[in-house]
């Protein structure tokens, strides 16, 4: 009998902490919730009528397409703007993950990775101003007078890191105890132009080489993906190979754009857009060239190929000394990047 008694006593026991169990589940796990999946459009240059995919060359280009793709970060930050003013802040993996919202409370959300280098965050307790621009890089010498003299308001810059986006006007309600699944999309807001520099002559004097590409916008809105007015002189480094000078240029585009593929409707920049080449011959010499891509950027306001040819090093320029070796002084070809604290907070 005693026996019987206890069985019935744990089974009843049992069956008490079975229902507990259920009832802190429901209370604390179903709590409203939005299930945030990222999905990642690695993209690295729009198509405006160009039709570089179903033409491409990596032989002729010097990359793989798919190469060019820019990768999925590590990590992604939401902000969140409240209509009564409030300002929260999250992290996620680029996966995404469930977060806690309150019932029938009204916001909008900013999402963007945040692992990057060269990128300078603006204004991001603001909605409507938050934007990134690339950070500082100087260069000495004489070879970009005339750049900087075309774009004398213009900071010189390094190409900045690509940074993703997604903005959500209105974050739909969640009743008690429900999870709604949230797709996001994040965008990119950079993007890269394929550079060569194709000689006719000279090519074997070259031993370092270095480009500029003028008139580009100096930053971008994260809410609307519309470039800023302001324009921007970027620098970069070549590689040389195969009869060329060749880079891969990360750039914001053109300024003063309404990115179509966020929504907006294009406009036309006038430009001008210039590039830049300083090259390095064997015997120390420097020699630059400037170029008018005005038309290339036009037509490509999101990335694309930039290709410049007929550039000659002509054979007195390239001469070299008849004494037993030189020595190719690379002292004055460094630039100068500015080190900046990277504001990723209110």
């Amino acid at each position: 009998m005693r026996s019987s008694q206890f069985y019935i006593f744990a089974l009843v026991l049992v069956m008490s902490v079975t229902c507990v169990s259920c009832r802190k589940e429901l209370c604390y796990d179903h709590y409203p919730a939005m299930d945030v999946n990222f999905s990642w459009e690695q993209e690295w240059e729009r198509d405006y009528g160009m039709h570089h995919l179903s033409g491409w060359d990596s032989d002729q280009h010097g990359f793989d397409y798919d190469e060019l793709r820019p990768g999925v970060p590590e990590w992604v930050k939401m902000v969140r703007y409240f209509d009564d003013g409030r300002v929260t802040e999250r992290f996620f993996t680029p996966e995404g993950d469930k977060f806690e919202v309150d019932k029938n409370e009204v916001s909008s959300i900013l999402f963007y990775n945040g692992d990057t280098e060269y990128i300078i965050l603006s204004d991001v307790a603001s909605l409507h101003d938050v934007r990134a621009s690339a950070t500082t890089r100087t260069r000495s010498g004489a070879a970009m007078q005339e750049m900087q003299e075309m774009y004398q308001s213009s900071r010189t810059t390094n190409p900045p890191d690509v940074i993703y986006s997604a903005y959500i006007d209105h974050l739909p309600g969640v009743m008690m105890h429900e999870v709604k699944y949230l797709p996001v999309k994040m965008q990119p807001l950079v993007y890269t132009y394929v550079i060569s520099y194709e000689f006719e002559h000279g090519f074997e004097h070259v031993v370092l080489a270095r480009g500029a590409l003028g008139g580009m916008a100096e930053g971008v809105y994260l809410r609307s993906g519309t470039t800023t007015d302001d324009t921007s002189i970027i620098l970069f480094d070549c590689d040389i190979e195969s009869g060329a000078c060749r880079s891969r240029v990360r750039t914001f585009g053109m300024p003063s754009f309404p990115d179509s593929y966020f929504g907006r409707v294009t406009t036309e920049h006038s430009g001008p857009f210039s590039l830049n080449l300083e090259v390095k011959l064997k015997n120390g010499k420097n020699v630059d060239f400037n170029f008018d891509v005005t038309d290339q950027i036009k037509n490509q306001p999101r990335g694309g190929i930039i290709r410049v040819g007929g550039i000659r090093i002509e054979d007195e320029t390239a001469w070299e000394p008849t004494s037993s070796g030189f020595d190719v002084d690379v002292s004055d070809w460094n630039d100068n990047v500015e080190e900046i604290d990277i504001p990723i907070g209110k």
